[in-house]
């Protein structure tokens, strides 16, 4: 299903005071937009990739002057997390064809998680992994359950690992869809808002 109009409107449900959000359909040449210091962790990506980790740099930096800061580069830690300016939290995520960022004031938030998938319903295969029987539970009646559930849960783990540095495996983070929070190894609880059209989109935030 391609992105458009429905994709933005819906974005826009995502909104969160305190919160600039982005997405930008990825095309041809946003691999060129890659700076120097950010090529080196894409050195070895297939250009997909380095297309789409560029789109999804273009939007961060279009929402760091959002927030009054200058246009940086987004590098890598040697876990994969994007590394921030001072002063702000943030994530990145992309699909094959939409790359999405969300950014905030570390005074405001202390960590931020987005994922983007297509609207789409999770191999069968797949759900085991993914979902608790509570959770498989809770979806057994929309097909996209199954997607929405991976979505939320890799959004849930960007936000919490730069602040534990701990994997999580998908079992370890227990997701109510309904009151929209999450709740991982540990006991940490994260919130999390989440919109679906031609993608399913979820951000969570601490």
């Amino acid at each position: 299903m391609k992105a458009g109009s429905g994709l933005q409107k819906s974005f826009d449900a995502l909104a969160l005071p305190g919160v600039v959000l982005g997405h930008r359909l990825i095309v041809p040449g946003d691999d060129l937009e890659l700076r120097p210091d950010e090529k080196a962790a894409f050195s070895k990506s297939v250009e997909k990739v380095r297309r789409a980790s560029g789109a999804a740099r273009i939007v961060a930096r279009r929402l760091m002057a959002q927030l009054g800061y200058p246009e940086q580069s987004v590098t890598k830690s040697a876990g994969g997390a994007p590394i921030w300016s001072p002063g702000l939290v943030g994530s990145l995520a992309h699909s094959s064809d939409v790359a999405v960022a969300a950014l905030a004031r570390h005074a405001d938030f202390a960590s931020l998680g987005i994922d983007i998938e297509p609207a789409e319903p999770l191999h069968a295969h797949l759900l085991d992994l993914v979902a608790t029987p509570t959770e498989r539970h809770a979806i057994a009646h929309d097909p996209c359950g199954g997607r929405l559930l991976f979505v939320i849960k890799e959004a849930v783990y960007k936000a919490v690992y730069p602040l534990d540095a701990i994997f999580l495996e998908h079992h370890d983070v227990e997701v109510n869809i309904a009151a929209g929070k999450a709740t991982v190894r540990g006991g940490r609880t994260v919130d999390f808002r989440h919109i679906s059209s031609s993608h399913i989109v979820a951000l969570a935030f601490i």
